[in-house]
């Protein structure tokens, strides 16, 4: 079990708001992503964001673009688990594939605030805070898979690497 401080954050948060638009195409590394990471609705977010801390949201979290930016900032500035009423659909698979927890909890931000203290069980399952215990909805075997791996490109590199390794079998299967 570990301790996680929260930034909590309201409804239908978009993608453009956590990582603004203007600089997809200008900003490369991890350290200037990372930077602007919620700026436009939290310019305190970056300066002092911790490693391990987490995004507690409302409804409908990272909706609008496909833009990536949106969780490899988050991811790059320190945040492993996102916990959300709800995600926008290809924010949330994003997540997965750059391998930041993404949590469906309905109730959870309607009841803490940016800078408490809840406590996270990944093996059990299960999110504390305010006196209450809340379940990680599991993800499907192919979803953990990816995460388990740190991400989806990860993943790929280290089946690749044993495809390699054990002479272009796939699997203990010859093609």
């Amino acid at each position: 079990m570990t301790q996680h401080r929260c930034w909590v954050y309201g409804d239908n948060v978009n993608t453009d708001v956590i990582f603004p638009g203007r600089y997809t195409y200008t900003l490369h590394t991890p350290g200037e992503i990372a930077a602007h990471a919620l700026e436009d609705l939290d310019p305190a977010f970056a300066a002092n964001v911790q490693p391990g801390d987490v995004i507690v949201a409302g409804h409908n979290w990272g909706c609008g673009s496909s833009r990536e930016q949106a969780v490899t900032a988050l991811k790059y500035a320190g945040v492993e688990i996102i916990i959300a009423a709800s995600f926008g659909r290809i924010y949330f698979r994003n997540c997965i594939n750059h391998g930041l927890l993404p949590v469906e909890c309905p109730e959870l931000h309607t009841l803490v605030q940016t800078g408490d203290v809840i406590c996270i069980d990944r093996e059990a399952g299960i999110i504390t805070g305010c006196n209450q215990a809340f379940g990680i909805p599991p993800l499907s075997p192919s979803a953990q898979r990816i995460l388990d791996a740190g991400g989806l490109l990860p993943m790929l590199q280290q089946h690749f690497e044993q495809v390699r390794v054990n002479g272009g079998s796939h699997n203990g299967h010859s093609r």
